[in-house]
């Protein structure tokens, strides 16, 4: 799986898990599940999961009767944290050094570097303010069904 699809995958599984009421281990649902939601294969459900877990946005269990549930309210994850949890950081990218000797080359990389700095933290702080919740009330047929 791409770096880039990790954050889609996440907020997608994060919105399904608060669709499906799983805020226990009884509720838990299946990667195979969450899989057929996406689409995605399990695997990449269960990477993006794990990485979820250790933020401590969800738990997992695993084995045949494992799944993931939220441990927190929908509400309360905003997708800034989601982000971070599967990137680490919000993150464009980092420029390549430039070349030595190079008038562009040499400053390049700071001035690069400036501007995907300063996108990130916009990127981040608009992120803060959108939830799962939010994430669910853009889904129609998820309201509907409720």
């Amino acid at each position: 799986m791409s770096d880039s699809q990790r954050f889609p995958v996440a907020a997608h599984a994060l919105a399904y898990l608060a669709h499906k009421g799983a805020f226990t281990a009884e509720q838990a649902v299946s990667s195979a599940v969450l899989a057929a939601s996406v689409p995605t294969n399990p695997v990449v459900v269960r990477r993006v999961t794990a990485l979820l877990a250790k933020a401590g946005l969800i738990a997992t269990r695993p084995g045949a009767n494992g799944g993931a549930w939220l441990l927190r309210q929908p509400q309360t994850i905003t997708l800034d944290q989601v982000l971070r949890a599967v990137h680490g950081c919000a993150q464009l990218g980092c420029p390549p050094p430039g070349a030595k000797g190079c008038p562009v080359g040499e400053s390049i990389p700071r001035a690069v570097g400036a501007a995907i700095k300063a996108a990130d933290e916009a990127a981040g702080a608009r992120l803060a303010q959108i939830t799962v919740a939010d994430l669910l009330k853009e889904c129609p047929a998820a309201v509907a069904a409720e």
